[in-house]
C-alpha cells in the first residue's frame, strides 16, 4: 500500500483552550491523518463513542474533568483498552506526575513547551501501529472468509470429481466388464471377436479419461518438458472447447527452465485466468506472453471480453472467486502482489508480482506477472 493509498487514522486532540488545539493541529497536519478537536472531556467521550480513534492527545489540566479522570473513563470501556493516550502538561511536571499518567494508561507524557518535531514523531509512531493493526485485522478477516470458501469449493470439487469418475470412467469400465463377461457365455467366434473389440474400445476410452483428469490436475509436460509445452497443451485444449483463440508467446526464443515451484505457480495463475476468461468474459481472443528477464519473469495474459466491475478490481471478498482469491493469497504469502484492472478499449488485465523462486520460503527477488481474466 503506497502513501496515496494508506488508510488514514483518527487523532483526537483534547484541550479546553482553542489556541492550543490550533497549535497541535498545525504541528500534526504534516502527518496526513484525520485530526479531531474536542474542547472538554465530555466532548472527547462523545467523539470516542462514535469514532475509531488511533491516538488521544490530551491536556492534563482541564476544568470539570482533568486528563487523568478522562483517561480512567476511557480505559474502562472495552473498545479503548489499547487506545494510545499521550498526556500534555505545563503544570504537572514532576516524576510523580509522570508516574500517575502512566498508571492511568498513558503511553507517553509530554511537557510544555512542546517540541513540534518530537510531538509529530511520537504521534506518528502510535498512528502507524494502529494502522498496521487495522490492516492485520482486515487481512485476517479476508483469510478467514477465503478459508471457508476454499473448503466449500474443495467439497464441491470432490463431488464433481466423484460424479465424473462414476458417470464417465465408471460407466466405461462397467460396459467393458459386461463385454468381457459375454465372451465367456458365447461360443460364436465372430461374436467373441466383436465383444473383444468393444471391450478394447471401452478400455481405451477409460484410459483417455484417466489421462485427461490426470493432466488437468497436474500436466506431466510441465515436469518433463517445461512451461512452454504445458501452456501450449492447455491453451490448445481451451481453444477446442471454447472457441476462444488463445495465443502463447515466450521470450527469449530459447526460454529457460524455471524452478519447479515457479513454473507451477505461473502455470496455475495462467490456468485460472484462462478459466475465468472462458467462464465470464465473453471474449473471442486471449493473448499470453511470458518473458524471462534478469531477476524476474514477466507474464502477460489479456482478453478482449466485457471487463470487470470496480468491486472485483478491488478484490472485494464477496465478488471474487475462490480461484483468484486463493492465487492472490498464495502470491502474498511469498511476498508478492496481485492487481486487477480493465483493459483499453475492452477486456481485463490481472497483474501479479511473485518471487522468482516461488519457493515455500520467502524470497527476496520479485517477478512481475501480468494476467488477464474475465472474472
Amino acid at each position: 500500500m503506497n502513501a496515496q493509498e494508506k488508510l488514514r487514522v483518527n487523532i483526537l486532540m483534547v484541550d479546553d483552550q482553542p489556541s492550543k488545539l490550533l497549535s497541535y493541529e498545525a504541528i500534526l497536519s504534516e502527518l496526513g491523518e484525520n485530526l479531531i478537536k474536542a474542547n472538554s472531556g465530555k466532548e472527547a467521550l462523545e467523539c470516542l463513542l462514535k469514532t475509531d480513534v488511533a491516538v488521544v492527545l490530551m491536556d492534563v489540566s482541564m476544568p470539570e474533568m482533568d486528563g487523568f479522570e478522562l483517561a480512567d473513563l476511557i480505559r474502562q470501556h472495552p473498545r479503548f483498552q489499547k487506545t494510545a493516550i499521550i498526556f500534555i502538561s505545563a503544570i504537572h511536571l514532576t516524576d510523580l506526575d509522570r508516574m500517575e499518567g502512566y498508571e492511568r494508561g498513558g503511553v507517553d507524557y509530554i511537557s510544555v513547551p512542546v517540541i513540534p518535531e518530537l510531538l509529530r514523531a511520537k504521534v506518528s509512531i502510535f498512528a502507524e501501529l494502529h494502522r498496521k493493526t487495522q490492516q492485520l485485522e482486515i487481512l485476517n478477516l479476508q483469510l478467514h472468509n477465503l478459508s471457508g470458501r476454499l473448503i466449500a469449493s474443495q467439497d464441491e470439487e470432490r463431488r464433481r470429481f466423484a460424479r465424473e469418475l462414476h458417470d464417465g470412467l465408471g460407466q466405461e469400465l462397467t460396459a467393458a466388464k459386461m463385454a468381457i463377461d459375454s465372451i465367456l457365455l458365447e461360443t460364436s467366434g465372430e461374436f467373441k471377436r466383436q465383444a473383444v473389440d468393444q471391450a478394447s474400445s471401452l478400455i481405451d476410452g477409460a484410459i483417455q479419461q484417466v489421462r485427461s483428469v490426470s493432466h488437468l490436475l497436474h500436466p506431466p509436460l510441465l515436469d518433463e518438458i517445461g512451461l512452454q509445452a504445458a501452456l501450449s497443451w492447455y491453451s490448445d485444449g481451451l481453444t477446442k472447447r471454447s472457441g476462444i483463440e488463445t495465443s502463447i508467446a515466450l521470450q527469449p526464443f530459447d526460454f529457460p527452465r524455471l524452478t519447479p515451484n515457479l513454473e507451477t505457480m505461473v502455470f496455475r495463475i495462467i490456468q485460472e485466468a484462462l478459466t475465468n476468461v472462458f467462464r465470464h468474459s465473453s471474449a473471442r481472443n486471449c493473448w499470453v506472453n511470458v518473458a524471462k528477464e534478469a531477476n524476474q519473469v514477466q507474464v502477460t495474459v489479456r482478453d478482449d471480453g466485457v471487463g470487470i466491475t470496480e468491486e472485483i478490481a478491488a478484490f472485494s471478498p464477496e465478488n471474487i472467486g475462490v480461484g483468484i482469491g486463493g492465487i492472490r493469497q498464495r502470491i502474498k504469502e511469498v511476498g508478492g502482489e496481485l492487481r486487477l484492472r480493465n483493459a483499453v478499449p475492452t477486456g481485463t488485465i490481472l497483474e501479479a508480482i511473485i518471487p522468482t523462486s516461488a519457493a515455500p520460503i520467502r524470497a527476496a527477488n520479485v517477478s512481475r506477472v501480468t494476467v488477464a481474466s474475465g472474472l
